[in-house]
């Protein structure tokens, strides 16, 4: 397959999961507030704002190819952070929950290290980034 269609199928993969994610916390900003209360994260109402907001923006940036090398360095962080944070230690008590969080930390992990593949390698010809290019 060629290079800029692999590029670019896999910044709609990365959208698909990013822009509904940010749209569904911005949504239903009472349910992502309170689930971040429960995390006992601090300012948990300017996290949810900014953590929907930054989902939904930084998806739709890496689904036009826009600043590609920077947003997916970003999401790549965002992705450690947010696993770390939601995810680690949590389930004690019931082992099937525990698994389950061990696996979500996991995937963002692994969603890390496509982000950190798609900074390096840059959005493509088929990107806002590459228009004007081949």
């Amino acid at each position: 397959m060629n290079r800029n269609a692999l590029l670019l199928v896999s910044r709609l993969l990365f959208a698909v999961l990013f822009v509904p994610s940010g749209f569904q916390a911005l949504s239903s900003i009472a349910a992502t507030i309170n689930y971040f209360v429960g995390l006992g994260l601090p300012l948990p109402t300017l996290a949810a704002w900014g953590t929907g907001l930054f989902e939904l923006i930084a998806g739709l940036l890496i689904l036009i190819g826009f600043q590609t090398r920077i947003v997916a360095l970003l999401l790549a962080a965002f992705c450690v952070a947010a696993g770390f944070i939601g995810h680690y230690g949590q389930g004690a008590g019931d082992a099937t929950l525990a698994f389950l969080h061990q696996q979500m930390l996991m995937k963002d992990i692994a969603i890390a290290g496509g982000f950190l593949a798609l900074a390096m390698a840059g959005a493509g010809a088929w990107s806002a980034d590459g228009r004007g290019s081949v």
